[in-house]
Order: C-alpha cells, then sequence, then structure tokens
C-alpha cells in the first residue's frame, strides 16, 4: 500500500497559505490514490523537541544504542524516522520566515537525519539511504522568490532541496504561493498555487 508523509509546520491555521495548498493537494492524493495510507506530522500541533545532549548524542551514533537512557532519547527520532521511510511520497508545507524555514520544521530535520538511518558515510562522501522517495514541497512567502530580484534571498527551497538530496530524495517538485504580502499579487497567490498543484506530476 502506497505511504504520504505530509508534514506541517505552520502555525496560521486556516489563514495559512501553504495549509491551503497542502489542502488541495490532500484533494488531489486521496482521489488520485483513493488506497494510499496520509500520515500527518503536523509540528505545530505536536510539537518537536529540538535536539539537547543527550538525544544528539542517543542520535549520533551508528553503533546500537544500548544504555536504556539513550535507547528513550533516540525514540522519537526512530519513530519520525520509520514515517519518513516507509512513505512512497513525502509532501513539506512550509512558510518563508525571514528568508527560511521554521524551526520546528528544522527540529524535525534534525531527528530524521541521521547516520546509520537516513544517511551513510561512505568514502569520502556520503550515501542517501531514502532513494526511490519523491518529495513536492509546499511553500508560501510575503515575497516573491522564485524569480527577479529577491530569488537569491530564497534559503528555504535551496536548503530542502539540499538536505532531502543528502539522504536520498532527488524526485523533488515545488508548489508556491508567493507575494502573500504585497496587495496586487496576493489575492492570485493561493488560486496561482493551487493551479501549480494541478500541474504537479504524480
Amino acid at each position: 500500500m502506497m505511504q504520504i508523509l505530509i508534514v506541517e509546520s505552520s502555525p496560521r491555521g486556516i489563514e495559512s497559505a501553504s495549509r491551503k495548498l497542502t489542502d488541495k493537494l490532500r484533494e488531489r492524493l486521496e482521489m488520485q490514490y483513493p488506497e494510499a495510507r496520509i500520515i500527518e506530522r503536523d509540528l505545530v500541533k505536536d510539537q518537536l523537541p529540538h535536539l539537547d545532549q543527550l538525544t544528539l548524542r542517543a542520535i549520533s551514533t551508528q553503533d546500537s544504542v544500548e544504555a536504556a537512557s539513550l535507547k528513550e532519547a533516540a525514540y522519537l527520532s526512530d519513530r519520525l524516522i520509520d514515517e519518513l521511510m516507509m512513505s512512497d511520497l513525502l509532501v513539506i508545507a512550509c512558510p518563508m520566515w525571514n528568508f527560511g524555514i521554521p524551526s520546528s520544521l528544522k527540529a524535525w530535520i534534525d531527528h530524521i537525519v541521521r547516520p546509520g538511518k537516513t544517511f551513510n558515510y561512505a568514502g569520502a562522501g556520503v550515501e542517501g539511504l531514502a532513494k526511490g522517495k519523491k518529495a513536492i514541497l509546499v511553500l508560501a512567502s510575503g515575497g516573491v522568490f522564485s524569480e527577479g530580484p529577491w530569488k537569491s534571498w530564497d534559503s528555504a527551497e535551496p536548503y530542502l532541496r539540499q538536505i532531502l538530496g543528502f539522504i536520498g530524495i532527488e524526485d523533488i517538485q515545488t508548489v508556491r504561493a508567493e507575494g502573500m504580502n504585497i496587495p496586487p499579487l496576493a489575492i492570485h497567490a493561493v488560486p496561482n498555487g493551487e493551479k501549480a498543484v494541478d500541474a504537479l506530476v504524480i
């Protein structure tokens, strides 16, 4: 059975442009893959802890974790990685804050990018272990960053593509709701994003 993992990170609720696009995408996925299992990881409703010293020690080793305290510290990371590794499609919905991603999404990334689990050190480089999966980035921003003079200020999409590529996910598509803080563009931002959702190759 196909499994789809949707990771939400906007705290704006029904006002969130990225969540509106995710709702549209979810409707399409449910119609296209009616038998698929859809898992939603809402980082606002279910906040993840940022890495502390014990958790970092537990998840940064490639060796088997024997100590009970380390096993407990690695449990959440293990569960998040299982959600990802068992999924065929990953959807990350993300508002752009200060040209980057929310810290809640960074916390999720820090839990799932893990040696021996989602990547292995290989010679002078690394080998991603999440190969064969697809990803869709659903991004919302107050300005326009896909093109034009502000494009170089966008660190959200390049970072997400880089970190997903690091763990082996290279088939990545992006849809955007752009210009949310620019009155002439704001009215069209979500409708244009929804058209992009319809145009995705899934």
